[in-house]
């Protein structure tokens, strides 16, 4: 069984975001950049199944700048067999990335396509959603666990009222939250490894797809600065201030 691994490139999860001055957009300027980490999670899960022999080969896929090669790079260290940058300089947004990795899927034709339920710098929430519909595949979304067997794969997914399990009919498309499993550690001889594995670079035109965005963004600002906290004296000041400040009672 061949799983595809779809990965994106943002900025790293512990650096302070700032807004460029003309609020066009976030400053990525000499910026820390990683992996997504919902995306981290579903690289080792494929992993994983590989290590269980349940799968034969695992596939990373990245669309975006020449730079996701580093991104690719780190999945094929954790145990990525092989990946694919579909490489532009678009800005790209999910149903552009959904109509990329359809074309992907099509060509390499995977029975199980895992990714992450969202990036973190966008925090959309679509692409899996997305494909799943372009491709008419089923889905289960937000993963705590997978187990394959055969033909079915079994997901346990979390929801608002607690644990939901889902069989989907293979293929299918997975996305992944962060109780699914914790990435591991990436070693040095596995980095020295990836370096040698293969990484194919294709482009939009190459796979027939035009990933111009069909949104635009009008503007990005930072959130309000919360004001300090208040130290009470006693529990009658805070109702009081409950009451007639933040008016919640």
């Amino acid at each position: 069984m061949k799983v595809l691994v779809p990965v994106k490139r943002v900025v790293d999860y512990n650096v302070k975001v700032r807004v460029k001055s003309d609020q066009s957009d976030v400053d990525i300027a000499n910026v820390k950049m990683s992996m997504n980490p919902f995306d981290e999670i579903a690289v080792e899960e494929a992993t994983r199944l590989k290590e269980n022999s349940v799968a034969t080969e695992v596939v990373a896929v990245s669309c975006g700048v020449a730079q996701c090669q580093e991104t690719l790079r780190t999945a094929m260290a954790i145990g990525a067999d092989r990946s694919i940058l579909v490489q532009t300089d678009a800005e790209l947004q999910p149903l552009a990335v959904a109509k990329l990795l359809k074309a992907v899927v099509e060509k390499e034709q995977p029975q199980l396509v895992i990714l992450g339920k969202q990036a973190i710098d966008d925090d959309a929430n679509q692409t899996g959603q997305m494909l799943a519909a372009l491709l008419d595949w089923p889905q289960a979304t937000f993963a705590s666990k997978i187990e394959v067997s055969g033909d079915t794969a079994t997901v346990t997914r979390e929801i608002d009222g607690g644990l939901e399990t889902v069989a989907l009919k293979l293929p299918a498309i997975v996305t992944t939250d962060l109780r699914l499993n914790e990435p591991r550690y990436v070693t040095l001889p596995n980095i020295m490894k990836a370096k040698k594995k293969p990484l194919e670079t294709v482009t939009p035109d190459d796979l027939g797809v035009d990933p111009a965005p069909r949104l635009k963004t009008l503007k990005v600002s930072e959130p309000p600065a919360r004001s300090a906290g208040v130290m009470v004296p006693d529990v009658a000041a805070l109702v009081d201030k409950l009451k007639n400040e933040a008016k919640v009672i």
